[in-house]
């Protein structure tokens, strides 16, 4: 089961479990963290579905908006500016604009968030690095 932070495009967000989600399908199950109860998300009304180490993370923490030098990645670096104003940086995986959406790995090893899959539609635009 992943631990995820579903972020929804008019800025609702839920927080709890999945185990079917696939970026090849157009929704999933999520049982929320609070009282275990299933339900489908549709990922059309999706920013982004954050796999994360811990619900809450560490609200003091400030991640890092860019890459270390002695950083080796396997990916595109990109820097993805969504449509309400927020940035994220990291390695794009799986990039096709015809597709949902793409895997992304922020690029600060420490953030809390283990991998994004971000949703075309709400990206504003995105810059390589």
């Amino acid at each position: 089961m992943n631990k995820i932070v579903v972020r929804y495009a008019d800025g609702g967000i839920q927080k709890g479990f999945t185990s079917d989600f696939s970026p090849n399908r157009a929704m999933f199950h999520l049982t929320h963290k609070s009282d275990q109860k299933t339900e489908v998300v549709y990922v059309n009304r999706l920013k982004a579905v954050f796999i994360v180490k811990e619900f809450d993370g560490n609200p003091n923490y400030r991640e890092a908006s860019d890459f270390d030098d002695s950083q080796q990645v396997y990916g595109a670096k990109l820097r993805v500016h969504f449509s309400d104003g927020e940035k994220m940086v990291g390695v794009g995986m799986g990039y096709n604009p015809n597709k949902i959406g793409f895997f992304m790995t922020p690029c600060d090893p420490d953030s809390n968030t283990i991998r994004a899959f971000v949703v075309h539609e709400f990206i504003d635009h995105i810059e390589k690095l």
